[in-house]
């Protein structure tokens, strides 16, 4: 009597090359979509002859560490500066102003310069830079 069990053939999946082919799947396909063009408008610019020079006029205010302020460096007293900003963005025809700050002052005046900006309804931009 043979009690020996036969010798089965089991299914075996080698997969050491699984991974190379996956890269190159991948690599592929990065490929290809960037070569693929998406739906793009093609726009054609204006051109223009003649050029203009378009002068930038800002309104920049300038608090020292002394409590000293200055409209674009001339010296305005903190009683007048709400007047002065608004004659001085009026004859610049701005609604932004930059704000330069000293880093010794406190958030209090910047407070009370951002509140005068506000009750003439104008855009205060921080530097963060000095401005010379």
């Amino acid at each position: 009597m043979n009690l020996r069990r036969r010798h089965r053939e089991s299914a075996e999946v080698f997969t050491e090359s699984l991974n190379d082919i996956m890269f190159f799947l991948l690599l592929f396909f990065i490929i290809i979509s960037t070569l693929a063009n998406p739906n793009v408008i093609k726009l054609n610019l204006p051109s223009s002859v003649t050029t203009t020079q378009v002068t930038n006029s800002r309104v920049t205010l300038q608090v020292d560490g002394n409590g000293n302020y200055f409209i674009n460096n001339y010296p305005v007293p903190f009683d007048q500066l709400e007047i002065a900003l608004a004659a001085e963005t009026k004859a610049k025809n701005t609604e932004s102003v930059i704000l330069a700050l000293d880093k010794s002052l406190t958030i209090q005046d910047l407070a009370d310069v951002m509140q005068i900006g506000s009750k003439l309804k104008l855009k205060m931009v921080l530097n963060a830079k000095s401005i010379n």
